[in-house]
């Protein structure tokens, strides 16, 4: 996406977001209406934030994984090419890895 698509989708939805907080504004009266425009405001920034995550293919819960998914680090020794997952080489001792 480049600089021009992103600043049209951003007036899109600022535009979006003026139109319903009128029409809520118009036929809810004032008290209720701020609690409803706040929430609707709250409930479409976590819809978009999903949806941009989703699209760089982060998930839903952004790009971190848990130790548990299976996604561990190997590290290679620098000095004799060892791969270990400690912090130093259980090798030589050495504590120069690179991760592979």
């Amino acid at each position: 996406m480049d600089n021009k698509e992103f600043l049209a989708f951003q007036l899109m939805w600022i535009v979006i977001s003026i139109g319903i907080s009128v029409t809520v504004s118009l036929f809810v009266p004032f008290p209720y209406s701020w609690v409803i425009i706040i929430g609707i405001f709250l409930l479409m920034g976590f819809y978009m934030r999903n949806r941009m995550a989703k699209n760089a293919g982060a998930g839903m819960f952004g790009s971190l994984s848990s130790p548990f998914s299976g996604n561990s680090v190997n590290y290679y020794c620098m000095s004799c090419g060892t791969k270990h997952r400690e912090a130093s080489c259980p090798r030589c001792g050495s504590k120069m890895k690179r991760v592979g």
